[in-house]
Parts: C-alpha cells; structure tokens; sequence
C-alpha cells in the first residue's frame, strides 16, 4: 500500500468491535510513535497505554461530554493512548522562546499522526479525542498534577465502512510563491 492509499484510509473511527488488539500490533504501533521526529530530537512525551478495562472506562467517562454530545463511544475501544506532555530540551525550549512558538505541542501532533497512522496499516481504526476531564486522567493513571494530558487515542477494529474524505480542495489550501 502506498502512503497516500494509507492516509485515505485512515479516518476517526467511532464504533469498535468487541475484539481485542494483539501485541505485536500495538508494539508496532508504539514504535513508529516512538520513531517520530521532533523539535530538536525533544521527545516531550510520555504515552500511557490503557488497556485494563475498569481504567479504560474511567477514562471514557472523563473524555465524555452529555451536554455537548461528545464522545460517548470511547467505552468501545479496547485501547486507549493517553498523550502527556512533558518537558523538552534545552534547545527546543530555547528555540521556542525565541520564536514564539510551543514546540511541544507541534511535535505531540506529530507523534499523534504517527500512532494514527501506524494503526490504520495495523488494520485498526483510532479517534484521537482532545476533549477530556485532566484532573480525571490524571487520578486515574496517576499522572502527576504539573503534567498535561493533550489527546487520548483510542485504537481498536473499526465497526465502521470507509467514509469518503470531506476536505478544502488543494486550491483552497495552496498557493504558490505568495500568500
């Protein structure tokens, strides 16, 4: 399969099957997230694999909205990858000082796309959820309180057919040589 044939297959998947990841799957999935590049090789990330069932509930509850409507199907996935930001390095911290510019958050959204990605060539579908309780999370997998919790993945086998893309067409989205 191509990179592009993967990157349209990938979508947010939002109904899994009662069918639990394998290992190596989730393995492999955590080495290319591991793999992924960042702001002066920073790595500010830790990735918490959820798969203990009464934690994944939890979490669930604390990324679920009643009043908005969001989320209500992340009790379904069997995995969940909660996104903590930690600290960068010097040099990233430097840079992003000087630039106005946060690069953890840039690189979390890079080793997002990685995961993402990695699971649809897994076979898997995945939902990345920014919505969520911190201090939910947080007690759960006992993250400490000066830790951010930025996204939970959920990965599982999607319960759902290929959607087609809605997207800007590249003309909305490209120029060249000038704004």
């Amino acid at each position: 399969m191509s990179f592009l044939d993967l990157v349209k297959k990938r979508q947010s998947d939002r109904a899994f099957l009662d069918k639990p990841v394998e290992t190596d799957k989730l393995d492999r999935i955590i080495e290319a997230a591991r793999l992924a590049p960042s702001a002066c090789n920073g790595q500010p990330w830790k990735l918490i694999v959820v798969t203990d069932p009464e934690k994944r509930h939890k979490i669930a509850d604390a990324a679920t909205s009643k009043m908005l409507s969001m989320n209500h199907f992340s009790k379904q996935a069997p995995v969940q990858i909660v996104l903590i930001e930690e600290n960068s390095n010097f040099t990233s911290t430097v840079g992003g000082w000087m630039k106005n510019k946060h690069y953890p958050h840039l690189d979390l959204g890079i080793v997002a796309s990685h995961i993402c990605l990695a699971a649809a060539d897994e076979g898997l579908g995945s939902c990345m959820l920014g919505w969520c309780d911190e201090k939910k999370v947080r007690k759960v997998l006992e993250i400490p309180s000066n830790k951010r919790v930025m996204l939970v993945i959920l990965l599982g086998y999607s319960n759902q057919p290929l959607r087609d893309k809605n997207r800007k067409t590249t003309e909305e989205i490209v120029s060249e040589n000038k704004y």
